[in-house]
């Protein structure tokens, strides 16, 4: 059964040959994501990762394998198998690849989820991979309009959605992920779905929650967390 848990974002600043010189921001946040899923490979060498994509629902197998080269630079990632690169693959299974080979683990398998996946139906599908012999990794983001650095207008709505989403994730509030309004988190640009799979995921057993990493350095706000089963 699944034990251990990792929330990580999924920009394409993550990938150092992408950026020419990162700043503090950028280090800081490659630093906590590096930890987090550091933490899944010494938990199981098998990951399950979540995330949402407009060609969801679809599933990557372990043989995946793709390249950033459609990003301006042809680093070439997989899932664990040694396939040709696919040069069409979603963001997700792309950052999904990367962080596996950073970890060091020995394969993931990738579930992406339509945005407008109903709260119910994430909640199944959470359930449905408690089961399962691996770690999970949830590919998710806070908003993307908190501030005038965003790509798109600032809401005032974006900062108390973030600031929720901060605190469910550091303290296991699989409430508050639950109460997530679908039209508000599309409006924001958070991949609520990814999000609404972790109730599923921790209905039995004590949970313990730890936020590594919070911040809106680009416009876009990153959340970098870890969930433990304590028993």
């Amino acid at each position: 059964m699944i034990t251990r848990v990792a929330v990580v974002p999924y920009p394409p600043l993550l990938v150092p040959a992408l950026t020419v010189r990162a700043d503090a921001e950028t280090e800081r946040l490659r630093g906590a994501c590096s930890r987090a899923v550091s933490s899944l490979a010494d938990s199981s060498a098998e990951w399950v990762v979540v995330g949402v994509d407009q060609s969801g629902p679809t599933r990557f197998s372990p043989d995946t394998a793709g390249t950033f080269a459609g990003f301006g630079r042809d680093v070439r990632v997989s899932l664990g198998g040694a396939q040709d690169p696919d040069p069409h693959l979603p963001l997700p299974v792309l950052i999904a690849g990367l962080l596996r080979e950073q970890a060091g683990a020995r394969t993931a398998e990738v579930r992406l989820l339509a945005p407008g996946t109903p709260v119910d139906e994430c909640a199944d599908v959470g359930s449905e991979l408690a089961g399962r012999d691996a770690a999970l990794l949830v590919l998710a983001e806070g908003s993307n309009r908190a501030d005038e650095r965003s790509s798109r207008a600032p809401d005032p709505r974006a900062r108390p959605l973030d600031d929720r989403l901060a605190r469910a994730l550091a303290e296991v509030d699989t409430d508050a992920l639950r109460a997530l309004d679908p039209e508000l988190c599309a409006e924001l640009g958070v991949p609520r779905a990814a999000l609404q799979v972790l109730p599923g995921v921790v209905e039995e057993g004590t949970w313990r929650g730890e936020l590594l990493h919070s911040a809106t350095p680009f416009g876009v706000t990153y959340h970098v967390a870890t969930w433990t089963r304590e028993d």
